[in-house]
Order: structure tokens, then C-alpha cells, then sequence
């Protein structure tokens, strides 16, 4: 296997314009490439952004060498981070459920994206505060280099083309939402399970969509700071998510999992009210308590005794379209472990399951009518270090250009406390700034 060292990679350093300008730059440059991906933290755009954020922004392009796995396990990609001494960046889908849990959807994946995807990639940006890098391989010319920040310097048209209008339909209407849910709370109230996350999916299947612009408008509606822009081959990720799955930064491990919805007021005087009862909520601190815990237990696994802790429970975040109840956990991962086994113990992330991980992974999958694919997934990076950073897929368009299949999923914590009504709106509310973007709300 072709393996390409970190001290071979030249290092181009210059100055940017404006961060909106960078960002419309590094889309316009993935039109070119058949693997790009974009993580993107709108620090320009939000007032509070991710704790433990290494980079403002990274963009990574072109393919030196890949895996690319379904039913992945996990020793190969133990096996394809260790032979690259390099970065390496892509996704690991929600179907990785199969490996970790044993459970395979029974639904078909109209999507496609591949179980696990990681590439090493030919150039890459990162961009932090107005300073920004290019570090390419040494196989391309300086010259190169050198041209190709000079079009990053150049100023680019501002207006946005807008999206034709074409229907998008829900997979599962409010009367059998609202079915399946109470089908969901018997289970709990048998002690199946305490907590289920339950998804529903807007889709069309015959969508002409500019992925490209597409991004660029969510970018400019609906700032995240995990979102991103992946595209592999035909299939495009197109997310604004405010959620980090996990973290390592040295020996420290970090999860931030979201319990805890509710949409902004239309005034500040409105919007007090609205973070104090979610605040106060018992219903929505005993989702994020009881997702919380069960990450402690995740990360445990391949911890040192004793280091897990909770440095911050149920603080609530505020975004453009939504308030967030958000909990840090950290850990030490023990040195006898590789960093590989932390994301495998801990997949797929609490947030997006339920607890007890297994039993709501085996029952919700008899309800869902969709195959999840990379929603409720993960997209990111690893260092040369090996340090890492995901987040997780959600508040996300998934599109695929060849079948033109497009999917905007959306769920909500099932929990004995939910009104059904209300989760079913909550899904709306999620759904709703993406389908704003799509002009058809």
C-alpha cells in the first residue's frame, strides 16, 4: 500500500480575504474532484463555537489511496490508519451497527454511501482565525501550489442561483408516527428499553439538485459548528450539524451528546423564557441524563479505571433555528488500547440509539422505514498524530446525483415522559431550516 509521510508534505501558508470567501472557494474547488470533504466550523458566523475546535476549517481533496468497506471490520482500518503516517479523512455510516451490534437494516440504501470510507488526501486547507495553509504532496510543482492560492485570493461572485422548487414527500405521516410512537412507550414501559431514538425521512426520488450551492445556502441559513460538505463519487453529504460524536486530542477522549431540543423565540425576551424551561425541563434532562450515562459506560471500555467524568451536563447551546442541551464527557484512553478501538466501543454514538444500546437498536429497526445509511453516522478527520475529530450526521441533505435520491432525515428521544404530538413536531422543527434551503416550506 502506497504510504505518504507527513515530513514529505510541502507547506504553503498564506493570508485570506474573508472566511465566506474561503468557504465559497473550497466548494467551487470540490467540483473538480471526485473525493472532497469540507469540515466546517462557522466560527465567522456563530457566537459560541465548539469547545476542544482545533481548526476553523479543513478541506481535503483527491485520492493518493483509500479503504472503502461494507460490514467494515475494524482491524482493517486499524490496519489502513497504521501503514499512512498522514492525514486521513471520511465516514463511518450507521450501518456499522451491524458490525458493532449485530443488527442489519432491512431497508435498502438509495443513498449509497459505502459502510466506512477513509482517504489520504492529495491537498488539503486548514484555515485558522485569517490564516491559511495549503500542504500538498511532493509530486506537484510549487508552481502549482502557488496558483492555486492565487485563485483562492481572487474575489468570487456573492449571489446565489436559487433552487427550483420540487416536491419532497415524508415517509411516515403524523397518524402513523404517532402509532408507532405509543408502539415505542409500551416497549418502554415494559422495560425493553428506557430511551429509543426514532427517525423519519423527507425524501423525492426524482431531485435535480446543485449540492454545491446547496451547502452555500445551509452554510448561510443554518450555521453549525460541525457541519460539512462530503462528496464520494455520486453521493453527497450536505450537513449543518451542531453535534460532536467524539474526540481525541492526546490521551484525553471527548463526546458532547445532544438531548435536548427546542426552537428559538421571535425576541430575546421570548427566547429567555424558552432556554429557562428547557433548562428546567425533567422530560428533556432525563433524555440527555440517561444518553449521557450511557456514554460514560462507552467510553469506559477503553479507559483508564477511573478517568471517566462528565465536565459539563445538560448546558444548553444556542443556534440560529434552535436551543441545544448538550453534555461533555471525557475520559483517558488507556495506552494499551489503539485509538481505533474508542470509536468502535462507542458506535454508533448514544444519541442517535437509545439506551440500552443493543435493545433500542433491535427494536427501532422494526419501526423505521428507511435505511439511516451515513445519517446518524459520522464524518472527520485523523491526524498524523492520530488525534481525531467527528461529528455526528445530522440536520443533513443526503443526495445521490445518478438516481437523483434525495433524503432529509430527522428523529426525536422516545422516552416514557414524550407526548407523541410534540416528537413528531420536534422532527419538523429539525427538518424544517433544510427544507427552507430546498424552498419548499
Amino acid at each position: 500500500m502506497l504510504s505518504l509521510f507527513l515530513h514529505m508534505r510541502k507547506i504553503l501558508a498564506f493570508n485570506i480575504n474573508s472566511v465566506e470567501d474561503f468557504r465559497r472557494k473550497c466548494i467551487e474547488f470540490a467540483r473538480q474532484f471526485d473525493t472532497f470533504i469540507l469540515l466546517d466550523s462557522h466560527s465567522d458566523k456563530l457566537e459560541k463555537v465548539s469547545k476542544y475546535a482545533e481548526f476553523d476549517m479543513i478541506a481535503a481533496a483527491g485520492q493518493v489511496c483509500s479503504t472503502s468497506l461494507n460490514y467494515c471490520n475494524f482491524s482493517e482500518l486499524r490496519n489502513f490508519t497504521n501503514s499512512i503516517n498522514d492525514w486521513r479523512f471520511g465516514h463511518f455510516s450507521f450501518n456499522l451497527q451491524t458490525e458493532t451490534e449485530g443488527i442489519i437494516s432491512e431497508n435498502e440504501n438509495l443513498i449509497g454511501f459505502p459502510d466506512l470510507f477513509f482517504f489520504q488526501p492529495k491537498w488539503f486547507f486548514i484555515l485558522k482565525g485569517n490564516q491559511a495553509e495549503l500542504q500538498y504532496l511532493p509530486n506537484i510543482t510549487e508552481y502549482e501550489a502557488i496558483t492555486l492560492v492565487e485563485k483562492f485570493n481572487n474575489p468570487t461572485n456573492q449571489a446565489f442561483q436559487h433552487i427550483n422548487k420540487e416536491i419532497i414527500e415524508c415517509r411516515t405521516n403524523e397518524k402513523d408516527y404517532l402509532n408507532i410512537v405509543n408502539q415505542l412507550k409500551w416497549h418502554i414501559s415494559r422495560g425493553d428499553i428506557y430511551e429509543v431514538n426514532f427517525c423519519i425521512e423527507f425524501f423525492s426520488k426524482n431531485y435535480n439538485l446543485d449540492p454545491y450551492k446547496t451547502y452555500l445556502l445551509l452554510s448561510s441559513h443554518s450555521p453549525a459548528p460541525f457541519a460539512s460538505f462530503y462528496k464520494l463519487n455520486d453521493k453527497f453529504l450536505i450537513c449543518s450539524s451542531p453535534e460532536r460524536y467524539l474526540r481525541k486530542l492526546g490521551s484525553t477522549i471527548i463526546s458532547q451528546p445532544i438531548k435536548g431540543t427546542a426552537a428559538r423565540g421571535f425576541n430575546p425576551d421570548e427566547d429567555k423564557i424558552i432556554v429557562n424551561n428547557l433548562v428546567h425541563s425533567k422530560k428533556e434532562r432525563a433524555e440527555n441524563i440517561m444518553i449521557t450515562d450511557l456514554v460514560r459506560n462507552d467510553l469506559s471500555k477503553t479507559a483508564v479505571s477511573g478517568s471517566v467524568k462528565v465536565d459539563e451536563l445538560c448546558s444548553i447551546y444556542s443556534f440560529k433555528h434552535v436551543h441545544q442541551m448538550i453534555s461533555t464527557v471525557s475520559a483517558k484512553l488507556d495506552e494499551k488500547q489503539h485509538f481505533t478501538n474508542a470509536i468502535k466501543n462507542s458506535f454508533p454514538m448514544g444519541s442517535m440509539t437509545g439506551a440500552p444500546k443493543h435493545s433500542a437498536l433491535k427494536i427501532v429497526n422494526q419501526f423505521e422505514s428507511f435505511n439511516r445509511g451515513l445519517f446518524s453516522g459520522s464524518v472527520g478527520y485523523i491526524a498524523p498524530s492520530n488525534d481525531f475529530d467527528f461529528n455526528v450526521v445530522i440536520r443533513s441533505i443526503l443526495y445521490n446525483s445518478t438516481n437523483k435520491y434525495l433524503s432529509i432525515p430527522a428523529g426525536s428521544a422516545i422516552t416514557s415522559y414524550c407526548e407523541p404530538e410534540k416528537e413528531y413536531e420536534e422532527c419538523l422543527l429539525k427538518a424544517k431550516a433544510l427544507l427552507e434551503v430546498l424552498k419548499v416550506v
